[in-house]
Formats: structure tokens, C-alpha cells, sequence
């Protein structure tokens, strides 16, 4: 018997269905020889554009969770960036969820899938380096726990700051850090220090066992190479958000 109570945000039906595609005799032969040829060839890692997608499909998922819906359809997932719904679907493929036709994707399995890829189902635990005005900022940004990050300690050179407590962490000298590393298994360092010391602060973070740099300077920093950084320069978000108004304000002048 059908619940009549259960939730779904539908899509329109599709208007066509896409024919099969026929794999060559010749190229079944030749994977039949070379199994492992198909195995590596079928791997396919998902695009930056993809990864970052992922998050906003999830601040979704969840307010329609919150909101009792049992399933979502990839149309109303792609409105979030302004996709075609096939992106939706090929991006949710690489968290081994693929939905049901005329259904859509079950909300709950989807959450999981997307916390599951991206690391965020188990707190990751971060140290952040640099109290200053950002990295005060962050330190009291109590979202990062919803995706999977907990700074657990902060440390700054700042004998000023040093053995102060800054928006509910103390701040540890920098001497600290290998020590703190080394007892607490962390791996993962948030950097926001001046621009001037970026580079000479991540080779201490590196030196102290630090394996990825949340790299919150304008610097491109240099490390070994089994170290991970990801840039955040707030200075080309406003350069994209600044040329886009001017587009703005010169199309209102054109209209007035």
C-alpha cells in the first residue's frame, strides 16, 4: 500500500530517452584479452567544479531533511548552481549513489553518501596557526563542525597572545606546535598568519608532521610534495565579485 504521507520534490518526466550505446566487437575482444586495460581506464576522478558542488548539494539535502522530505529529484538539486540536471547526476555518481527513475534520490542515503566521499562523517581535528583578525574570525566560526572540522588549539609568536584564551581556545606558543602535533595525531593546520611569514610558518607546520595546509594567505606556498594545500585568497573572490558589479551597474545604466 502506498504512503500518501511520504515527501518527494519531483522533475518533469524526461521527453526523450537516450539510446544505448553498442560496444564494438573488436573492443570487447580486446577487453576480454586486457581486463586490467578496462579497469584502468574506467577510473575517473571527479573534477574540482565537481567537488565543490558537493557541498551546496548537501546544505540542501539537509534543509530538506529538516523539512521531513524522503526524496529529491536532480532537477531540484540543480537549481542550486544552475545546472542542467545531468551534471547533478554525473557529479552524485562519483559517492556511488545513482536514484531511482521517476523517484529521484533518497535524501537520507544521499547525505550520507556526500559526508561519506568527502571526509565530513567523522570530525576531522585542525590546529590553527595565527591569531590574528582572521584566524580570530575562525576560531569563533562554530560551522565547521557540520562539515567534518573541529580546531582542537591555536598557536601565534605573539607573547601578547600567548597563554590567553581567544574566543573559548588558548594560544599556545608556536614552539608548541611539533610537540602538540606528535602527542595529538593531527595532520591538518589552518594558516593565518601575515603574508610575509606564510611561507617560513608552513615549513614549521610541515617540519612538525602537519600532511595538509588550509592556506588562508596570499602566498602560494612551496612544500614537499606528499603535502596538500588548498588556497582560500579572499582577494580574488572580491576581484570576481568587483567585475561582476561593474557588469551590473552598466547594464542598470543602459536600461535607465
Amino acid at each position: 500500500m502506498k504512503n500518501k504521507n511520504k515527501k518527494t520534490v519531483m522533475s518533469p518526466a524526461p521527453s526523450s530517452v537516450q539510446k544505448r550505446k553498442l560496444i564494438p566487437k573488436k573492443t570487447i575482444t580486446s577487453i576480454e584479452k586486457n581486463p586490467e586495460k578496462l579497469e584502468s581506464e574506467e577510473v575517473v576522478k571527479p573534477s574540482l567544479s565537481c567537488v565543490r558542488r558537493l557541498p551546496s548539494y548537501l546544505q540542501l539535502l539537509r534543509a530538506l531533511q529538516a523539512d521531513g522530505h524522503e526524496y529529491v529529484s536532480g532537477t531540484v538539486l540543480a537549481s542550486v548552481h544552475h545546472l542542467a540536471p545531468v551534471i547533478v547526476r554525473k557529479d552524485l555518481a562519483f559517492t556511488g549513489v545513482t536514484g531511482t527513475p521517476r523517484i529521484g534520490f533518497q535524501v537520507t542515503e544521499l547525505i550520507a553518501a556526500i559526508e561519506r566521499f568527502l571526509g565530513w562523517d567523522n570530525q576531522n581535528k585542525a590546529v590553527l596557526v595565527g591569531v590574528g583578525n582572521l584566524g580570530s574570525a575562525l576560531l569563533g566560526y562554530h560551522g565547521f563542525e557540520n562539515f567534518g572540522l573541529q580546531i582542537v588549539a591555536c598557536f601565534d609568536n605573539d607573547p601578547m597572545k600567548i597563554d590567553t584564551w581567544i574566543r573559548g581556545c588558548k594560544v599556545h606558543s608556536l614552539d608548541q606546535l611539533p610537540r602538540f602535533i606528535r602527542r595529538s595525531h593531527i595532520v591538518l593546520g589552518v594558516l593565518t598568519v601575515p603574508a610575509e611569514a606564510a611561507q617560513k610558518t608552513a615549513e614549521r607546520m610541515v617540519e612538525s608532521g602537519l600532511l595538509g595546509i588550509w592556506n588562508f594567505t596570499s602566498v602560494k606556498l612551496a612544500v614537499p610534495a606528499n603535502v596538500v594545500t588548498q588556497k582560500e585568497d579572499l582577494a580574488e573572490g572580491l576581484a570576481v565579485l568587483s567585475h561582476r558589479m561593474q557588469h551590473v551597474s552598466k547594464t542598470l545604466a543602459i536600461q535607465q
